[in-house]
């Protein structure tokens, strides 16, 4: 199967997406596990607020894939499982591959597999298993025709801000995304800048490759709205949230939103009035 044949089920015919991530249990911390305790009604109701596709692990992905019906969001597995995103850190830290990742993606219908490519302040270590990770998921991805995201991430120090936190800094990023492209990304997934307007210069560091934004922690609804509808005016072809939907007291009406923006061109004051209806 060619890569472009599931990049067609990831992407809307508009070429944009929105991919809601879910895969946070996968990194141990219970922090993430706010809003999704009960993972089959988290994904029930995902589904039923239709975005292009949620990222889920492998042991939760077959809660998405046994719902039958023609109509459902696709798959993103992800195949990496890290240890670092505590606020006191392990002794050891690593970001690790799942065996078999391209097995298990083909078994459960993945549209897209994704792996991470951390940078951490005095971490050299972490970024070359990530590199690895790469290295060895490219070349399979080739030979089944799965596309590959890559999640190029910055991180200030973990003493900053209590936990390892985006590090928005362009000049950090764009290096980083250009790395992703070179270790051969069909899609990348990357942070926002601390400067919103100049995200467009990410977007050309991928070389013509779509660049989805990720959402990080949780803001207000007003903030991500202005935040997407900014980031889809620099030239992203979409988004990939998780916590800013999964822990939102109305995570349909938020995809809804959202999927406005992402989709509609709606502006943040016409997708408030998904939420305002929610609301009433």
């Amino acid at each position: 199967m060619s890569v472009a044949y599931r990049l067609a089920r990831l992407f809307a015919p508009d070429g944009k997406c929105f991919d809601v991530a879910v895969d946070h249990g996968f990194f141990g911390e219970k922090g993430f596990l706010s809003g999704i305790e009960n993972m089959p009604e988290a994904v029930r109701l995902l589904v039923e607020a239709d975005p292009d596709a949620i990222q889920l692990s492998i042991g939760q992905a077959p809660l998405l894939q046994a719902i039958p019906g023609k109509r459902k969001p696709a798959l993103v597995l992800r195949t990496d499982i890290a240890n670092l995103y505590g606020t006191t850190l392990p002794r050891t830290l690593y970001s690790r591959m799942i065996h078999e990742p391209l097995e298990h993606a083909i078994r459960l219908d993945a549209s897209c597999v994704v792996a991470n490519l951390f940078m951490l302040p005095g971490q050299p270590e972490v970024w070359e298993q990530c590199v690895q990770n790469i290295m060895a998921l490219k070349p399979l991805c080739e030979r089944y025709g799965m596309p590959l995201m890559i999640e190029p991430l910055v991180m200030q120090a973990n003493n900053a801000k209590g936990g390892y936190m985006v590090d928005g800094d362009i000049d950090k990023i764009m290096p980083l995304v250009r790395q992703a492209i070179e270790l051969g990304a069909d899609i990348i997934k990357a942070d926002p800048t601390d400067d919103v307007s100049q995200y467009h210069r990410v977007i050309e560091m991928a070389a013509g490759k779509p660049v989805l934004v990720r959402g990080g922690g949780k803001v207000s609804d007003e903030e991500i709205l202005k935040r997407t509808y900014d980031l889809m005016q620099q030239g992203a072809m979409g988004i990939v949230y998780g916590r800013n939907v999964i822990q939102h007291e109305h995570p349909a009406a938020i995809t809804r939103a959202l999927m406005a923006v992402v989709h509609d061109n709606a502006t943040p004051e016409q997708a408030m009035s998904y939420l305002r209806g929610a609301n009433a």
